[in-house]
């Protein structure tokens, strides 16, 4: 039986360099073609048509050449829509220009190039998605499509494509890191060489067992919003031509002794080009809100008359709710977010800081801190705790000696543990809680749910109360 070879039919885009060598193409040689796209013609006026020839294809051109265009205000390119991690989402208005910087940006310091096979981790939906593909795509670089994050599509795609680069937040590193421990040897997982990571800080441990996995991979993390169009800053984390990752995650890490002045939080690098970062302290103390301004910051918040921005000395920046401060070196440090701070007693506490201590331990597998209602100090802190391994939670025993109980946790154990690390008084949570579930609700970005945390600590501290009543 002779087999018979069957044309799939044709798109044909066009834009304005079509002019150049459309008298030299001859569209009635190639039988399959049935649809041309246009990208002069206004959006929905259609531009397909079946049976094309020459003649018909370069008439509609001539004719397109003519049409009045019509742009959207401000040179708007996209609306964009956070992930709503403390309300309600809200569409961000992003400009061609905004999305140049940032494409540019990322080929600068990620090192996006032609030779590139990127597999598109994170939803297009999502500005960490949209900004990376953009600069992939500027670059010259092939994209691997996979319907939604899954780790073993993931890693059946890396093996398949020889996928050089992809991004992360630290809930898909872990997904893939404890797929490839399942697997065994990372086998094909050599052909990438950059991963940026967003969403969230990397703990050592996912930092440490990625070095292991992708061992030719430049480990990179950014930190941004969807108002900024994505990435505000960057920093290595690993890069396997240098130093160990030990000795680079003490010289990257939240604590870095060649400092004179130990900054508070966590180091998330320096500001990407074209990207101008300030901090309105409020005090002496050189804390205070993270502002930026340029060409990446959004136009607005779609359908909304006032947006997220503080005028300073009749300056336009763009307060991006998060708390930090920046070093004599450029570094910036992020404390956390303003909306999501504690106030207990008259003191500021963020939550970020206060779990990046309890991430220490190495009982502990992750950890969410919330403020609770208290009649004395305003709001008291509480720490949700779920387990590493064969760690048990014994909260019976008032005893916070850790010598005679191996694997055991308890919250005297951890508040001793927050003391030891040098956690100021009033930051050490006053309430631990064991988190039963397998994970804390997030977003579809990763994003931890403190507002949904803080909710079910409320119910389950309310219920408590009652049983005793």
């Amino acid at each position: 039986m002779e087999a018979v070879e069957v044309a799939r039919p044709t798109l044909l885009v066009t834009d304005s360099m079509f002019n150049f060598w459309h008298s030299k193409f001859h569209a009635d040689s190639i039988p399959s073609l049935r649809w041309h796209v246009s990208m002069d013609v206004p959006f929905g006026v259609k531009s397909t048509w079946t049976g094309l020839t020459t003649e018909k294809l370069t008439k509609h051109f001539e004719k397109s050449l003519a049409t009045n265009y019509l742009w959207a205000p401000e040179g708007a390119a996209i609306i964009c829509f956070t992930s709503g991690t403390t309300g309600r989402p809200k569409g961000v208005t992003l400009s061609h220009s905004a999305l140049l910087v940032q494409s540019l940006a990322k080929i600068a310091i990620v090192g996006y190039g032609e030779d590139d096979v990127y597999l598109h981790t994170a939803p297009l939906c999502h500005i960490g998605g949209i900004s990376s593909a953009l600069a992939v795509l500027m670059a010259g670089g092939c994209h691997i499509l996979i319907p939604k994050f899954d780790a073993g599509l993931a890693v059946g795609s890396i093996h398949q494509h020889h996928v050089t680069s992809l991004i992360t937040v630290p809930a898909m590193m872990a997904d893939l890191v404890s797929f490839y421990s399942r697997k065994g040897a990372p086998e094909g997982s050599e052909t990438v060489e950059k991963i940026l990571n967003g969403g969230g800080a990397l703990s050592v441990e996912l930092i440490t067992h990625a070095a292991k996995i992708f061992p030719r991979a430049k480990l990179l993390s950014a930190y941004g919003m969807t108002e900024a169009c994505s990435s505000l800053t960057f920093m290595t984390l690993y890069d396997p031509t240098k130093e160990s990752v030990r000795q680079q995650l003490q010289l990257n890490g939240v604590r870095n002794s060649n400092l004179a002045r130990q900054p508070e939080g966590i180091c998330v690098g320096k500001p990407a080009p074209h990207v101008e970062l300030r901090v309105c302290a409020e005090d002496s103390s050189h804390i205070g809100r993270i502002l930026t301004r340029g060409s990446h910051v959004m136009l607005g918040y779609w359908g909304q008359t006032s947006n997220k921005t503080s005028d300073l000395a009749g300056e336009n920046w763009l307060d991006t709710g998060d708390i930090g401060q920046i070093d004599n070196h450029g570094n910036v440090w992020l404390i956390g977010r303003s909306k999501g701070r504690i106030k207990s007693g008259g003191e500021n506490v963020y939550p970020e800081e206060v779990e990046a201590v309890l991430s220490q331990h190495p009982g502990v597998s992750s950890s969410v801190v919330v403020g609770v209602p208290d009649s004395r100090l305003g709001e008291t802190v509480v720490a949700c705790i779920r387990l590493n391994g064969n760690w048990q939670w014994d909260d019976s025993s008032s005893n916070p000696s850790v010598s005679d109980m191996a694997n055991y946790l308890s919250g005297d154990i951890l508040r001793c543990f927050c003391k030891e690390k040098q956690l100021t008084g009033f930051k050490v949570p006053k309430r631990f809680i064991l988190w039963r579930r397998n994970q804390f609700p997030v977003t579809s970005t990763g994003k931890i749910r403190r507002d949904q945390v803080r909710r079910e600590v409320m119910s389950n501290m309310h219920l408590m109360i009652s049983s005793k009543l």
